[in-house]
């Protein structure tokens, strides 16, 4: 039975939408382009939850939907009553487009070739060598050492890049534990666990971070350097927190393991300029407010150095992460569509969030966040929800002592990447699953109490924030 309606769903309510008189079930006063969008919105919404397509596949689907709809530019049979009030206001179809260029896609583009000229020159492995040495032979402490440098790689790498890659190099350290011995899942877990903590640190660490970005510009804007100064300390905490939460459920009988890393620096031109760029890329980001650049200008340095030199080669792009890109890129299609036709606005006037209290709103929003992440994609309910909330932050004026808007986006946003607590909850725990040390209630156990706590957590990072007069 599920079967068919994940299938039919997506198909049918955003059709009962479209021809039957939505005033009575949505929203008062809906014109013909917001009625179209709510279409698109619930499509959205159940292809992501749903999966009757690839997750990227529903965002391309979300912006061709937009340019034949509810564009300038659509389909002259459903244009009968443009330029007429109750018809609305149409979308820009090159604002539509622009999003597969959008700034955010770009940062993220940057991120994928420093990821993997890394990778490619050994720069990720060697760094994990150098910078696990001084851990020992402590089982406890190699863990911690595992734990900061999957976090610190993941800041700047896909997340299931380096989850990939550290499990690679964890694997023979599993295999010398007894297969009763609790340390093995302690050390299957570690990894994900910090990949997922760790993208929350940078901008580009996530997509649900680049994504929130979006959000954030003008007077609430936040720099590179900005959001790295309350997410890298957010992700040591949670880090540090989750150490000590494995290490109590799951005590290593073992008391002495062997950490072997093959390898060493290349030396090779090629090699020296990628360390170069990774290192002066890095220090851009951090430093914006002094030379000028933003992010997003930053990130094409590695992208056009990398492929000048032949760094990056053809063979090289079909490695990059399209489909995160286009399931980005679909996201900020969807919230342009929701503000630009008011529809996201009329949503938020048509709820009396004003009489309720803020805190009720803060946290009813934060866990509705943190609970969809956990059985969808972190990408696609940041896609879904950050539009309204930015609306809501917005029109809410007694959010206002909280931190308003930034404080409520930020807050849905950590939650959104906090989302662990199953195999099918990111790929990193999916791959992590995948090795056969984990089972799913051990799993679900530990991403609960850390996702919950990241939760907590992440409201005293926004009180803190707006105490400090940040936000």
């Amino acid at each position: 039975m599920y079967k068919y309606l994940k299938y039919m769903l997506p198909i049918a309510i955003p059709l009962l939408i479209l021809y039957l008189p939505v005033s009575a079930f949505l929203f008062e006063g809906m014109t013909i382009v917001q009625k179209r969008i709510a279409a698109i919105f619930v499509f959205a919404t159940l292809s992501w939850v749903l999966e009757p397509i690839p997750i990227y596949a529903t965002s391309v689907a979300i912006i061709a939907l937009e340019l034949f709809l509810v564009s300038d530019k659509a389909i002259i049979f459903f244009r009968g009553l443009e330029g007429t009030p109750q018809y609305g206001v149409v979308i820009n179809h090159v604002d539509i487009m622009a999003t597969f260029a959008s700034p955010i896609i770009m940062l993220f583009l940057g991120g994928f070739f420093l990821a993997i000229a890394a990778t490619k020159f050994r720069l990720d492995v060697n760094l994990a060598r150098v910078l696990l040495r001084p851990f020992g032979n402590n089982p406890r402490y190699v863990m911690l050492g595992l734990m900061l440098i999957t976090g610190m790689f993941s800041m700047f790498m896909s997340n299931t890049a380096t989850t990939a890659m550290m499990l690679s190099i964890l694997a023979p350290v599993i295999a010398l534990f007894s297969p009763k011995d609790p340390g093995r899942i302690a050390f299957a877990l570690c990894i994900p666990l910090a990949a997922n903590i760790g993208g929350i640190g940078t901008p580009i660490g996530t997509p649900p971070n680049a994504i929130a970005l979006k959000y954030l510009q003008g007077v609430d804007s936040i720099t590179f350097g900005e959001w790295m100064a309350f997410g890298v300390p957010f992700a040591l905490i949670m880090m540090a927190f989750s150490w000590g939460l494995i290490n109590k459920l799951f005590p290593a009988n073992q008391q002495k393991i062997e950490l072997e890393i093959q390898g060493e620096f290349l030396k090779t031109p090629k090699a020296l300029l990628v360390y170069t760029i990774f290192i002066v890329t890095i220090l851009l980001w951090l430093m914006g407010s002094v030379h000028g650049m933003n992010a997003y200008t930053v990130a094409m340095i590695p992208v056009t150095v990398f492929l000048m030199t032949g760094i990056i080669t053809k063979d090289d792009l079909k490695k990059i992460s399209w489909d995160v890109l286009w399931l980005v890129s679909g996201g900020i299609a969807l919230g342009l569509a929701l503000d630009k036709s008011g529809l996201a606005e009329l949503i938020v006037y048509s709820i009396p969030f004003n009489s309720f209290s803020p805190y009720a709103v803060l946290i009813g929003a934060t866990f509705m966040s943190w609970l969809m992440a956990n059985f969808m994609s972190n990408t696609a309910t940041a896609n879904l929800l950050l539009p309204i909330m930015a609306a809501l932050g917005t029109s809410m004026t007694s959010l206002a002592p909280l931190g308003g808007e930034v404080a409520l986006i930020l807050v849905v946003t950590f939650a959104s990447s906090l989302g662990m607590a199953l195999p099918i909850s990111t790929p990193p725990n999916a791959l992590a699953h995948a090795t056969g040390h984990i089972k799913t209630n051990d799993m679900a156990k530990v991403g609960i109490i850390v996702g919950l706590s990241g939760v907590l957590l992440s409201f005293v990072v926004v009180w803190a924030l707006n105490l400090l007069g940040s936000i």
